[in-house]
């Protein structure tokens, strides 16, 4: 497969299997879920089963005890929302009576935990690993770690300027990483792909646990939500724009969110900070479908100065983020920060000793002291838990920017100069 991109998900997914009787792959269809577990497949052997083919399912559901029972170990169930909790409860029995480990991989592209058709969720018999569609630093074969660096070591970060230009940034934005799409570059076959992606998902995937009233609702919903990109929730314009009540709304959320399509930011704070707004921030997974949604392309977007192509690049810093907790040896969760006096922070990353780094995305190729006006403000606020404050943006040089703040380009997320 001359075209494989190895996955920084692989050694993870490798030693999960030494330490625990299931492993859950979870994440958003076509991002590679498939080929990870065939690749495992063919070095640890086993049996690879698909519940999206009709057969392989309705022999699941007709017998799932016998079902869960194939052998050789490992058993790999892709899909394994679509069998139901009989079939979990059946590999539950099968796990309890054996406590081997290693004995099951389940793939799904819905959140195992939040199907509202699941009741069974393998509690203390799992680990779980969620697989985006691809990072940048899997795409040029790279594999850091800018979030322990973030917080350990802050100066080693201002090395050589990056070679990345702002074409090459929205490029790589628009692209999205859905690995179907890397070797595309026909503008039409793109859109066709991604038109055809949002309607399958709508049509069948979240079907299959809910109730859609209107046909076009989550495609329309998808818009709305890529039109908003890196703002927080107002409930009453969004179910007005619906022209849906707020409870249909906000189930509909959930279902985009229960899929990968979406994922939230919630709002941080502490007791120094408790004038925040409370409303989350959602963005959609992949920058590429938010982009196919605001039918925004890379020369397009060199020439847009105004909040599209900041929206668009903020989706894709974030996105890149949220990958590379996957494999960070500095565990942290990822929030946003807005008070009431007007302060705002794009990203907090979160420690879970308290100590936080502040990150600001600006997509443009200047950086000045008033880009740290909000970072410095929360630096003074929270002392010694204020790790460092980072600006990402176009700007090759990094910069030192006083106590605790540095100016840095977006590619140090995964290539340092």
């Amino acid at each position: 497969m001359p075209d494989l991109v190895p996955r920084l998900a692989e050694a993870e997914l490798e030693d999960l299997m030494r330490s625990f009787r299931i492993v859950i792959v979870n994440g958003p269809r076509q991002s590679g879920k498939i080929t990870l577990l065939e690749q495992f497949q063919r070095r640890h052997g086993g049996v690879y089963r698909t519940l999206d083919d009709e057969a392989i399912l309705n022999a699941a559901l007709d017998d799932p005890a016998t079902f869960a029972r194939q052998e050789p170990a490992p058993v790999l169930i892709d899909e394994i929302q679509r069998g139901g909790d009989s079939l979990l409860r059946a590999i539950k029995r099968v796990v309890d009576q054996n406590r081997d480990r290693g004995q099951f991989i389940l793939s799904g592209s819905a959140r195992f935990l939040t199907v509202p058709t699941l009741s069974e969720s393998l509690a203390g018999r799992a680990a779980l690993i969620e697989l985006w569609p691809l990072a940048v630093s899997e795409r040029v074969a790279a594999s850091p770690d800018f979030l322990l660096r973030a917080f350990t070591e802050p100066r080693s970060l201002l090395v050589a300027d990056s070679r990345w230009s702002r074409a090459d940034y929205l490029r790589v934005t628009v692209e999205g990483g859905y690995p179907e799409l890397l070797f595309s570059t026909a503008p039409s076959r793109r859109a066709r792909w991604f038109r055809s992606y949002v309607t399958m998902i709508a049509t069948r995937d979240i079907r299959e646990f809910a109730t859609i009233r209107h046909q076009n609702a989550i495609p329309r919903l998808l818009s709305l939500l890529a039109a908003s990109l890196g703002c927080t929730i107002v409930n009453t314009h969004l179910s007005q724009a619906m022209e849906q009540s707020w409870e249909t709304t906000r189930n509909y959320l959930s279902y985009v969110e229960t899929v990968f399509l979406t994922a939230r930011l919630s709002p941080w704070s502490t007791n120094l900070t408790s004038r925040i707004v409370k409303s989350p921030k959602i963005y959609l997974t992949d920058p590429g479908l938010a982009a196919h949604l605001l039918d925004a392309d890379p020369a397009g977007l060199l020439d847009d100065d105004g909040a599209r192509r900041g929206q668009l690049v903020e989706t894709f810093v974030v996105n890149e983020l949220r990958k590379q907790l996957g494999w960070s040896r500095a565990r942290a969760e990822l929030f946003h920060f807005r008070d009431r006096d007007g302060g705002e922070v794009d990203i907090i990353v979160e420690r879970p000793d308290g100590r936080i780094v502040g990150i600001e995305v600006k997509s443009g190729l200047t950086v000045t002291g008033r880009s740290f006006t909000h970072l410095s403000r929360l630096r003074d606020r929270l002392g010694d838990a204020f790790v460092h404050g980072y600006v990402l943006s176009f700007s090759p040089d990094p910069l030192p920017f006083g106590d605790r703040l540095t100016a840095l380009p977006i590619s140090y997320l995964w290539q340092a100069g």
